[in-house]
């Protein structure tokens, strides 16, 4: 669900910035076009206003009776009042000879020959505007002829042009009305602009480009910032053009979006960070249950069926876990029921196999006993009955002594500090004294490491007692082995127990270790391997076997020694000062 709301408010952030770019590039674009409109109606403005000017200057008395006078120097410094009476940036008189009779402008650089050129183009153009280029200066002027009396008399004296300059005032001003960059340009040449030197540079290389006069706005590259442009001709249908080149800097104008991205990623973010809080706490709400429920599974699974489990609400969750806390009282019934059942039918299995066993070994006892009261006996024969009786006697006490063993709790264990060789050899002594025909049998034990630990060897002797007579009785005397093998790796001991006889037969490894369970032995409980088991997992240990060729017990035993002996050393040293302090 985070990867969806992520994915969600980036495709609407994106969303957002794309339609935030277009609409930005729609509002430059109109921007543009109203501000070509814009100068438009301020060039017809200012032309109207040349245009009366120039009638209003050919009319004057003063300047028609100056121009009668025919001579360029008179006329050069009389000019100069009625030019400045104009206010225009270019005054040229023309006599009647085609001549340039004055020339005033504001700026130096247009020289009279120039003059006298544009006048006489303009003069062939019916056009009452025209534009000049002259010392690197762009005109707009208007031409007026100079009548001797009224126009209809058609006496000419000469001609006037009044003109105003497109200088960097004028740029300005069109740049501040624009908001944008512009650009004059003469044909292919760049009259006047605010764009800066290395722009105006790229401009020039990328001119050919906006020399169609199309208003629709395009996209240019000037140096590392994007400009979108429009141009429209100042002169339509005369040659050279004269265009309005009207610039505005995308990157400035969407300068604003990096802030806004940065803004929206913040927005995305915080929506994203609380969505997954909220989706969080909502998805929490429901699976908080299915997980108290899910754990409770597993401890039931462990055999705890006391793990606490709360139905909260009346939804479905808590329905199921009603359901399951009945079916786990249910199944705890069932199996404290099964137990039972078990129970009587071990203690069952139990008497039966006592009774029989125990009512073998009375009866030995009790027949062997009549022999030795009858007379004739020699010492041999009674040696050997007493011999018999007593082996009845051995079978009793080791039938009795399974059963306490069995019945033992871990709560028993008397764990002292020593190494499992102590035990091991008790036990190879125990069963060959008491068998003496397995001494044919090879036995080989071997041990590496120290194996010492804190263990309650007089249980784990039994253990190795049962496990070696097992091994003993599976053998053949004449070509047996029994290997033993205790080795210390770690914080652990591993005890082999080797044999190479037959093996375990398949119907009884399933059940190997469950209570009076065995095979092929004439004189046995069936408690055997199974107080092993118990022993060794009242030392927190495990017992598995492999059944091949042979038969092999894997025994595991955690193992306390070094430092941690010490520090139970001195753990049962502080418990047990206090008391011998406070003796008498």
């Amino acid at each position: 669900m985070m990867l969806i709301s992520i994915a969600l408010t980036a495709t609407s952030l994106l969303f957002v910035r794309r339609t935030m770019q277009s609409k930005v590039r729609q509002q430059i674009q109109t921007d543009l076009r109203d501000s070509v409109f814009t100068f438009k109606n301020v060039q017809r403005e200012r032309e109207i206003t040349l245009s009366r000017s120039a009638q209003l200057l050919a009319d004057l008395p003063t300047l028609k009776a100056l121009m009668t006078t025919q001579h360029a120097a008179t006329i050069q410094d009389a000019s100069a009042e009625p030019w400045r009476l104009g206010g225009s940036d270019l005054f040229v008189l023309l006599d009647r000879t085609g001549h340039v009779a004055a020339l005033h402008t504001s700026s130096p650089g247009l020289t009279a020959e120039s003059a006298e050129v544009l006048f006489k183009d303009a003069l062939q153009q019916e056009a009452p505007n025209h534009w000049w280029f002259g010392g690197g200066h762009l005109y707009e002027v208007f031409v007026q002829p100079i009548y001797f009396g009224s126009p209809a008399e058609n006496r000419v004296l000469g001609s006037l042009a009044v003109g105003y300059e497109i200088n960097d005032q004028v740029a300005s001003d069109a740049s501040r009305v624009a908001g944008s960059e512009v650009a004059f340009c003469y044909g292919k040449t760049v009259a006047r602009s605010t764009l800066k030197p290395e722009q105006q540079r790229d401009f020039i290389r990328q001119l050919d480009e906006f020399s169609s006069g199309k208003e629709d706005p395009g996209e240019i590259q000037l140096g590392e910032e994007r400009f979108l442009a429009t141009s429209v001709e100042l002169n339509p249908g005369t040659v050279p053009a004269v265009r309005l080149n009207v610039l505005k800097s995308y990157d400035e104008a969407t300068a604003f979006l990096q802030q806004l991205n940065r803004l929206l990623l913040g927005l995305g973010l915080v929506a994203v960070l609380g969505g997954s809080v909220l989706v969080f706490g909502i998805s929490h709400t429901f699976t908080r249950p299915l997980a108290t429920l899910v754990s409770g599974v597993r401890a039931l699974e462990n055999g705890d069926y006391t793990y606490p489990l709360e139905a909260r609400g009346g939804d479905e969750v808590a329905e199921v876990t009603s359901a399951f806390s009945r079916m786990r009282e249910s199944l705890q019934n069932t199996q404290r029921e099964l137990l039972e059942a078990e129970r009587l039918a071990t203690i069952g299995r139990m008497a039966s196999s006592i009774s029989h066993d125990l009512r073998h070994f009375l009866a030995a006892i009790v027949a062997n006993a009549e022999f030795l009261s009858e007379g004739g006996l020699d010492a041999h024969q009674r040696e050997e009955l007493y011999q018999e009786v007593r082996v009845a006697v051995d079978h009793m006490t080791e039938m009795l002594e399974s059963l306490l063993e069995f019945s033992r709790t871990s709560e028993t264990l008397r764990p002292t500090y020593g190494s499992l060789h102590e035990p091991l050899d008790r036990a190879v002594q125990t069963v060959r004294a008491a068998h003496p025909d397995f001494h044919s049998v090879k036995l080989d034990i071997s041990f590496e490491g120290s194996c010492e630990g804190w263990f309650d060897l007089k249980r784990l002797e039994r253990a190795f007692q049962n496990l070696l007579l097992n091994a003993f009785e599976a053998v053949s005397p004449a070509d047996g082995k029994v290997a033993v093998g205790v080795r210390e790796e770690g914080e652990k001991i591993y005890i082999f127990v080797k044999d190479n006889g037959p093996g375990i037969p398949e119907e009884i490894r399933n059940k190997l270790f469950e209570p009076f369970v065995s095979s092929g032995k004439q004189n046995g409980t069936g408690l055997g391997l199974t107080v092993v088991q118990k022993i060794v997992q009242d030392h927190g240990g495990e017992i598995s076997f492999e059944s091949t060729s042979g038969t092999v017990f894997r025994i595991v035993l955690p193992l306390i020694s070094g430092s941690k002996a010490e520090t139970i050393d001195r753990e049962i040293a502080r418990a047990v000062s206090p008391l011998t302090k406070s003796e008498p």
